[in-house]
């Protein structure tokens, strides 16, 4: 029974230990943290008794790589969200998505995707060199747009069971209608399957075979332009069953040229070679982005571990491109604009 699966007191146990690790202990969490015990114990029987409900999200903005609202859950909340993701949802999804549906599964992170990428293009262009065609697409304010009402039917379809299902729409309708909370462990999950029928599609009645999407941002590689339209088309169709649509950055582009994802332009030289380089928008943000934060530093808003920390982050994701060049000049920049702290 998935009841006794999520009300497990080991497994929310463990759910516990999973929330708190590498948290501060502040606000909901020190409050949950000082009496666990009880804490763990008063929501298992929440939970058995269906009593359980979700608090208000605190809400915060941020801006990279773009504005976004972000909306966190409570400490006790994140909690269950461990134990129904680990112990109910990932273990009954790990095959049901499709290989490169990427994004809030674990392995399957940003590197993971850009790899997909990588031997998709080498694969297209090992039979059609660069003879061929990318429908890029991406889905406008997904995270904002998605109906509950439809999301819940096609997750009920993949947990029937009714407790799960009435856990699991209680995550959902813990925001108002539409929209699913950024941030949310469960709504990572949602998510991924609120576009898996287009992944269907796509890959089977369509026979894509170089497709890959992470989270709203996904594509489709075929060596006929007409064909590729017509795609198009299926794929407005699908998502208007779903109440949702694709925004205006989507396009074909001429293989030859190359695409933007995940934050690289892609593309295959025409002797065959593979290239993954940060975009000219990503460099300019990042160095009017260090350069304020360089400020923040001097003002003693920021500690330099902190902001090295920053870096050191940006830095490890353009070193899964070819940026080595940009990585070494951004060092020298980082190195002059921290002299100014030192000064």
């Amino acid at each position: 029974m998935d009841k006794d699966i999520v009300t497990d007191y080991g497994n929310m146990y463990h759910a516990y230990k999973k929330a708190r690790s590498g948290k501060k202990f502040h606000g909901s969490t020190a409050r949950f943290s000082n009496i666990a015990l009880d804490g763990i114990n008063t929501l298992k029987k929440q939970l058995e008794g269906q009593a359980y409900t979700v608090d208000p999200y605190n809400e915060f903005e941020i801006c990279e790589p773009k504005r976004r609202l972000i909306e966190s859950c409570t400490f006790k909340d994140k909690v269950v969200q461990h134990t129904l993701c680990d112990n109910i949802l990932h273990p009954k999804l790990k095959n049901a998505f499709i290989k490169y549906n990427s994004a809030g599964q674990v392995g399957k992170g940003t590197l993971y995707a850009l790899d997909g990428l990588k031997s998709h293009m080498e694969s297209f262009y090992s039979r059609h060199g660069t003879n061929g065609w990318i429908l890029k697409c991406d889905i406008r304010h997904f995270f904002y747009e998605i109906d509950h009402e439809i999301l819940k039917d096609i997750v009920d379809y993949f947990f029937p069971d009714p407790y799960t299902a009435w856990i699991n729409h209680t995550l959902i309708d813990s925001r108002e209608n539409p929209g699913l909370p950024l941030g949310n462990q469960a709504g990572q999950v949602y998510a991924l399957l609120m576009v898996h029928p287009v992944d269907c599609m796509i890959t089977g009645e369509l026979g894509i075979t170089e497709y890959g999407r992470y989270a709203d941002d996904f594509y489709l590689i075929h060596q006929d332009n007409e064909y590729l339209k017509w795609c198009l088309e299926c794929i407005r169709e699908m998502l208007k069953t779903l109440g949702l649509e694709l925004n205006g950055k989507t396009q074909i582009i001429p293989f030859r040229k190359g695409m933007r994802y995940l934050g690289f332009h892609h593309y295959m030289t025409a002797d065959g070679k593979y290239i993954r380089k940060l975009t000219g928008e990503n460099k300019r943000k990042n160095k009017k982005k260090f350069r304020k934060l360089v400020k923040d530093v001097k003002a003693g808003k920021l500690t330099e571990e902190k902001f090295y920390e920053k870096y050191n982050s940006w830095k490890n994701h353009a070193l899964h491109g070819n940026c080595i060049k940009l990585v070494h000049s951004m060092d020298l920049y980082i190195e002059e604009l921290m002299k100014e702290v030192t000064e």
